[in-house]
C-alpha cells in the first residue's frame, strides 16, 4: 500500500512529496470523454461501477498517489429531498432552486444512507483493490447553498448575496441543514473506508471578510470538529484560499490546500508545522510546454524539499483544455523527483 498522501498529511513523509490532482478524472482524458458518450454525467456518478472505473482512471494512467471518489459536492442535495440536473451546457442545476424561508424550514433531512447509497456502493467497489490512499468529499456548506438557490440565475449569485442580506436568519438555518447532512455524508463515507475527506467551499472567494467569518467559517468548524477524534484527516479548499491562511488555520484542519497567489514556501511559515499544506500549481501551466512544466514543477520542489507535510497538487482542478500527456508529464517530473 503507497500511504505516503496519508504520511504528509500527518506532516510524518520522509519521501518525496505525494501528487494527487483535483479533478484528476475528467474531460481531458480521452478515456473518459469515451465513457462520455456512452453515458450522461448523472448515469457516471449515481452508477456505482461506473462511478468506480472512473475513479480509476487516473491510477492506471497517471499512477497519482490517490484515488478522489468520482462523485459531485452535489449530491447531498438528494438528502435534502431536491434532484440535480447535469445539462450539458451551463453547469449544475438542482430542482427545485431554494430561494424561501419556507423552503429551508420544509427542507427533509433523508438518511444519507438511504439517499446517497450509490456513493457508498462506489466506495465499496473500489477498497477491495486500491493500492493507495480514497479521498472522499463533499461540498463547503456555503457552495453548496449558492448552488441550491443560484444554479438557475442568469445572474452570478446576485439571488444568494440578497438572501444573505435581506433574511440572514433563515440563510443561516439553510447552511445549518446543510452542515448537518454534509457531517452525516462524509461519516458515511469514512464507515465506508475512505481515508481522507475533502471539503470543497470553492466560492468562498465571493465573500469579503466579514461575510466569511459570519456565512462560512463557523459551519465550516463544525464539520472539521466533527472529526476531530476521527483517525481520517480533513483538507480544507477553496478558491483564494493564500489570501487569507489564518483564517483557515483557526478551523484546525488536517491539511490546507493553497491557490497559486502565493508562493508555497511563504504559505507554509505561516501555518502551523502540525497543519500540512496542498498545492499549488497554476493548472493554466499545464497549458505551456513540457520545459516549462518542468521547471515550475521542480520549482515548487525545490522551495519545499524535506517538508514533511506538503502534497503536491494544483491549485484548482484540471480543465478540459490541458492536454492529457501534458498532464501525465507534470505526474512524472513529481514522481521523478528525488
Amino acid at each position: 500500500m503507497n500511504n505516503r498522501l496519508l504520511q504528509a498529511l500527518a506532516c510524518e513523509n520522509e519521501g518525496s512529496a505525494p501528487v494527487w490532482l483535483m479533478r484528476q478524472a475528467g474531460r481531458y482524458m480521452p478515456e473518459y470523454r469515451a465513457l462520455r458518450k456512452e453515458h450522461s454525467l448523472w448515469e457516471l456518478f449515481h452508477r456505482a461501477e461506473l462511478a468506480a472505473q472512473v475513479t480509476r482512471l487516473p491510477l492506471s494512467l497517471l499512477e497519482v498517489d490517490a484515488a478522489i471518489l468520482f462523485s459531485d459536492i452535489l449530491v447531498i442535495a438528494e438528502a435534502l429531498g431536491l434532484s440535480i440536473q447535469f445539462p450539458e451546457t451551463g453547469g449544475p442545476r438542482v430542482e427545485p432552486a431554494v430561494r424561501t424561508a419556507e423552503q429551508v424550514d420544509a427542507l427533509p433531512m433523508i438518511s444519507v444512507e438511504e439517499s446517497l447509497s450509490y456513493v457508498f456502493e462506489t466506495i465499496c467497489l473500489l477498497k477491495p483493490d486500491l493500492k493507495v490512499p480514497l479521498i472522499g468529499f463533499c461540498g463547503g456548506p456555503f457552495t453548496v447553498a449558492s448552488y441550491l438557490i443560484d444554479s438557475g440565475s442568469k445572474q452570478e449569485f446576485s439571488l444568494t448575496k440578497r438572501w444573505m442580506k435581506e433574511d440572514p436568519s433563515s440563510f443561516h438555518r439553510l447552511l445549518q441543514k446543510i452542515t448537518r447532512a454534509t457531517i452525516a455524508y462524509l461519516k458515511a463515507q469514512v464507515k465506508e473506508g475512505v481515508d481522507a475527506v475533502q471539503i470543497f467551499d470553492s466560492w468562498l472567494n465571493i465573500l469579503d471578510d466579514q461575510q466569511r467569518q459570519v456565512f462560512a467559517y463557523p459551519y465550516l468548524k463544525q464539520i472539521v470538529d466533527a472529526f476531530a477524534d476521527e483517525a481520517v484527516p480533513v483538507i480544507v479548499f477553496c478558491r483564494h484560499s493564500s489570501l487569507f491562511p489564518q483564517e483557515l488555520v483557526a478551523l484546525k484542519p488536517s491539511c490546507i490546500s493553497f491557490d497559486w497567489l502565493r508562493p508555497m514556501a511563504e504559505l507554509r511559515s505561516a501555518v502551523p508545522g502540525h497543519i500540512s499544506v496542498q498545492g499549488n500549481i497554476d493548472p493554466s501551466i499545464l497549458k505551456l510546454s513540457k520545459s516549462e512544466i518542468t521547471h515550475a514543477t521542480r520549482s515548487l520542489l525545490q522551495s519545499m524539499d524535506g517538508e514533511k507535510g506538503f502534497v503536491l497538487n494544483l491549485g484548482h482542478g484540471v480543465t478540459p483544455d490541458i492536454p492529457f500527456d501534458h498532464v501525465r508529464h507534470f505526474v512524472d517530473v513529481a514522481k521523478a523527483w528525488k
